[in-house]
């Protein structure tokens, strides 16, 4: 969704290829969350889960909240993580396990169960306990979560989506 900013952002200065996310900006509207939101996304981003497990929960996310947002940047740091396009576009709706190796289509499962009723079952939870240490296990909600929260908060404030940043495949019919 295309609007006007409801909170417009900070100007956080820089390239617009290189620059913040802009949803720092917004929340730099509310210094006393700011710094306390960057520690613990700072955590995440440094978490035990492998790079790659945490982009395909992040991106799962951000598809379940249809945020554009969160799905550009993560687009982005996907590919870095080293998620072909093909497996980005993948997460953009369809069955879990569609395409993916048994880890991957357990954490896709998981994203989807999280957003739907913020719980896993216990099928889940033991195909994750194949895959993942505890440590891990105990991250794969807060990554979930914490898109799900980046999702919420730059839909609502209307965080504007840098013209760079890759949008939605053309799924959007897909429901998860």
């Amino acid at each position: 969704m295309d609007r006007s900013p409801r909170i417009v952002p900070e100007d956080l200065g820089g390239d617009p290829e290189n620059r913040p996310p802009q949803i720092l900006g917004t929340v730099a509207r509310h210094p006393h969350l700011l710094e306390p939101m960057l520690k613990f996304s700072t955590a995440l981003a440094s978490g035990v889960l492998p790079r790659r497990a945490s982009e395909i929960l992040a991106l799962r996310a951000a598809w379940n909240c249809r945020s554009d947002f969160e799905w550009g940047h993560h687009t982005r740091y996907g590919l870095d993580a080293g998620l072909s396009q093909e497996e980005i576009d993948r997460l953009a709706g369809g069955a879990p396990e569609e395409g993916w190796n048994a880890e991957d289509a357990i954490l896709v499962r998981a994203a989807d169960e999280l957003h739907a009723g913020q719980d896993l079952s216990d099928e889940t939870w033991n195909g994750l306990a194949e895959n993942f240490d505890e440590p891990q296990l105990v991250e794969i909600p807060f990554v979930v979560g914490q898109y799900t929260m980046l999702s919420m908060v730059a839909k609502s404030t209307g965080v504007p989506v840098d013209d760079a940043l890759p949008r939605f495949p053309d799924r959007r019919s897909s429901a998860p």
